[in-house]
């Protein structure tokens, strides 16, 4: 785990959101809002979203105001005009405004594209509050050994991994056995195995119990999104693959747990609201009040466990079998899924073929460890090429 020793915040704590239209960076916002005197915002940044990323903009006044998609350049100029805030577009631009000085990141861009701007803000530093797991998994190491070189703070945001890092003994290592990542089981937990071929995006993007966007919600139908956080897992926390395991927990109220030698198995629990872990690494290593609501037990009455299906859920497998593999197999993982998910919810390919397409693809192609940056974004180009051809072969299936 690359972690830093507790820093002394200023105050007020000057604070970057890379993705600040998403749910992650909407709900960083909302706690920032709550605690004006606390934050001071530097850089917020966006995909192609810029009505919303305007409104943030006019309401927390940045430094800079950023946006991926060029195209949106002039009517983001525009709407600024008339304040201090300096306004930029392009991909490119997202890595200057990461570049900022600043104490604190959350990285929340979704997929590979977040990968440039966060080592960016790495090279800063920066106590990086990482909600973008592709970090881990197309480039762990790589990623990894430039957080170490420049001394920045990693604190997962994901609910299962920032439940772990609340619970787990670093000191105490040694006498750690195993970490569990509890999975909701999504909104397909139940549905006849049959009739998954016919799932549509809408049915996939409903998740029952968090609100997500798109992307990441149908990595949680298809449980891609627990296969990506058991690699994140390993990179983050340093343990075996072995020594990682997956429970589905329908309630998502136990957000994950640590295993100890001694038999204790320590568990963070609380209600399903993101602005929970958000408010633990934006305080760090202070705590601060988060208007989620409260966990009441007594009302829940029971709380369940079981083993994943992999008849219902392979992407736990292929995931497994990328990480065992090693060398560039998490990478092509993700590339694969990305293009995947992106032809499911353009009606390109059934629910069913975005996990097989992926495991198609990593059985199609052979890759050398990343070794740095460039590596890493020439083999994700060539993964989501292969991806590509593969679902044209395919035509839709």
């Amino acid at each position: 785990m690359a972690l830093a020793e507790p820093r002394t915040a200023t105050a007020p704590r000057r604070v970057s959101v890379l993705g600040s239209t998403g749910s992650i960076g909407c709900n960083t916002l909302d706690l920032i809002g709550r605690n004006p005197d606390a934050f001071q915002v530097v850089a917020l940044t966006a995909h192609r979203n810029v009505e919303a990323l305007v409104d943030q903009a006019r309401k927390f006044r940045p430094e800079v105001a950023a946006i991926a998609d060029p195209t949106k350049y002039q009517a983001l100029k525009d709407a600024l005009a008339n304040t201090n805030i300096e306004v930029a577009a392009g991909p490119e631009s997202l890595v200057t405004a990461a570049s900022r000085p600043t104490d604190w990141v959350m990285a929340a861009i979704v997929g590979a594209a977040g990968l440039a701007p966060t080592i960016a803000a790495a090279k800063q530093g920066a106590i990086l509050a990482i909600a973008n797991k592709e970090c881990f998994v197309t480039a762990g190491d790589v990623f990894l050994s430039e957080v170490r070189r420049h001394g920045a703070t990693v604190l997962p945001v994901d609910s299962e991994h920032n439940a772990i890092f609340q619970v787990f003994d670093f000191e105490g290592r040694a006498a750690i056995e195993r970490i569990i990542l509890t999975a909701s089981g999504g909104p397909f937990r139940e549905t006849p195995l049959e009739k998954l071929a016919d799932v549509t995006p809408e049915q996939a993007t409903a998740h029952p119990n968090w609100d997500m966007g798109a992307k990441i919600s149908i990595d949680s139908a298809t449980m891609m999104n627990k296969g990506l956080e058991l690699i994140e897992a390993h990179y983050l926390f340093d343990m075996a693959p072995t020594d990682i395991e997956v429970l589905v927990h329908p309630q998502s109220i136990v957000h994950s747990m640590v295993g100890y030698a001694d038999g204790s198995v320590l568990a963070q629990l609380g209600t399903p609201d993101m602005r929970t872990p958000i408010a633990y690494t934006l305080a760090w290593p202070e705590r601060m009040t988060a208007p989620s609501s409260r966990l009441d037990l007594a009302e829940i009455a029971s709380l369940t466990f079981g083993k994943p299906d992999l008849a219902r859920f392979p992407a736990l497998r292929v995931a497994r079998d990328a990480l065992a593999a090693g060398n560039g197999a998490p990478t092509i993982l993700n590339a694969a899924n990305e293009v995947a998910v992106a032809a499911f919810m353009e009606g390109r390919t059934g629910f069913m073929g975005i996990v097989s397409t992926v495991d198609q693809t990593l059985e199609s192609m052979e890759a050398q460890t990343p070794a740095s940056l460039s590596d890493v974004v020439a083999l994700d180009a060539e993964a989501r090429e292969v991806t590509g051809r593969i679902l044209a072969a395919r035509g839709g299936n």
